[in-house]
């Protein structure tokens, strides 16, 4: 692998590369759209990743080229780093990790490179290539700088750089892509960051199964509307039960600060919202604010046009989904005799609650968790944002061989031929570790 990097970035560049990055994706196991709402995750790193070969150059110019003729050459100066928003194209999540890495340092002068950047995760597929690519370009920028961070520093500082791009998540792909260890999954907890090995059944396998429909998050704006109507239902909530409204932009906090369960904040959300949507004058009589400081001091620039928000179908997501974490873990460490059943449960409600609530599938992995469901999977969801991509089952081991030829043949083998190969689709996966740098291939 690193070999045939080595020879490509010398025909590219006539130099060999100084030094590797890998960056890992991941799936996330449970846990959908909650991170920016402040509540923990349950992913694992796969084994796939982002791999950039590097070379340090004594001029300003930054050189970034791609294994995937897809991916046209760019190059910049390294000390004037403009990240289009507009246009989310592959180099612009490179820029992010280099300038979350420069801005963390405070650096004007940035020294050159040349990067050739290769990687296997499947693009818009909900497997993270997009933070997986900004955390290998601050892990380059850090080790051409010569300085040293903490995995958390760097997962930190990933999560705050990829919102130049126009997305606003909450931390999970950067911490995973940093934190991973092989052969565990890990609940990953937010304010402070910090990650707990999660031991997964021995006698169960997650499959991935690509739905090959693309979604690109910063190019649409169903995600940011999901975060904006989160932070709304937040305000709602927190001005229902008379807290300081205002300073509240998470979920997570309404509940910190009233202290109670999550079963009870689903019940305060029966009681303070309605299933009916919010228009935007209806929020802002909620809140005693006009519309004027409703778009620009809540909304973010990208939804500001929204005309209708579903705050109680959100919140009951949030909530629920927050809980069937806890309790995902929880079964893992307890190892009940129907451990796999009672995962395969909570996987199957969390889909459910993304499809009906919360409103991020589409009928291709609404289908494609059937077929999974079907051929032996105990609990079949989507993984990612939604909208597209990928799938996670979990699958009692005994039944991998024909669940996968099953599944081929249900949903790869259409008659019209109108989907991808399916090795990149359709794959058992272990837990994989995370972002390093390694010397001379």
């Amino acid at each position: 692998m690193l070999l045939k990097l080595k020879e490509m970035f010398n025909s590219k560049f006539g130099s060999i590369p100084k030094f590797y990055v890998r960056a890992p994706g991941r799936v996330n196991i449970i846990g959908e759209h909650i991170d920016y709402c402040g509540y923990s995750v349950l992913p694992m790193a796969v084994e796939q990743d982002v791999l950039i070969a590097v070379e340090p150059v004594k001029t300003y110019a930054l050189q970034l080229a791609n294994t995937n003729p897809l991916y046209p050459d760019f190059s910049t100066s390294a000390n004037n780093i403009q990240i289009d928003k507009t246009k989310p194209l592959w180099h612009n999540y490179f820029l992010c990790g280099l300038k979350g890495i420069q801005e963390h340092f405070g650096l004007s002068n940035l020294t050159g490179m040349n990067c050739l950047v290769d990687g296997n995760i499947p693009p818009s597929s909900g497997l993270s290539s997009s933070s997986a690519l900004v955390c290998c370009a601050g892990l380059v920028t850090l080790t051409v700088l010569g300085r040293n961070l903490s995995k958390v520093e760097l997962a930190e500082i990933c999560a705050k750089s990829e919102r130049y791009i126009g997305t606003e998540g909450g931390g999970m792909d950067q911490s995973i892509s940093f934190l991973a260890e092989e052969g565990t999954a890990k609940l990953i907890e937010f304010s402070p960051l910090r990650a707990t090995d999660v031991k997964l059944p021995s006698g169960a396998v997650f499959v991935i199964a690509n739905s090959c429909v693309e979604m690109n998050k910063a190019a649409t704006s169903h995600f940011n509307i999901r975060v904006m109507e989160c932070r709304l239902a937040a305000k709602l909530l927190a001005k229902y039960k008379s807290l300081q409204w205002d300073k509240v932009l998470r979920l997570e906090e309404v509940q910190a600060k009233l202290g109670i369960s999550l079963e009870e904040m689903l019940l305060v959300t029966e009681d303070a919202l309605h299933p009916e949507p919010y228009n935007p004058e209806e929020i802002c009589r909620c809140l005693g604010i006009s519309l004027e400081e409703l778009r620009t001091q809540i909304l973010s620039p990208n939804t500001q046009d929204v005309l209708i928000f579903k705050l109680y179908q959100r919140a009951k997501h949030v909530y629920s989904e927050a809980a069937r974490v806890l309790q995902f873990k929880k079964i893992c460490e307890e190892a009940p005799e129907n451990m796999v059943q009672l995962l395969g449960e909570l996987m199957n409600q969390s889909h459910m609650s993304c499809r009906d609530m919360y409103e991020c599938s589409c009928p291709e992995l609404d289908q494609l968790v059937d077929i999974c469901r079907k051929f032996g999977a105990q609990g079949s969801r989507l993984t990612g944002a939604g909208w597209g991509g990928c799938t996670v089952s979990i699958v009692p081991a005994d039944k991998l061989p024909s669940f996968l030829a099953n599944v081929h043949k249900a949903y790869y083998q259409r008659s019209d031929g109108s989907l991808a190969p399916e090795k990149q689709s359709l794959f058992a996966t272990k837990p994989g570790g995370g972002a390093l740098v390694f010397l001379e291939a």
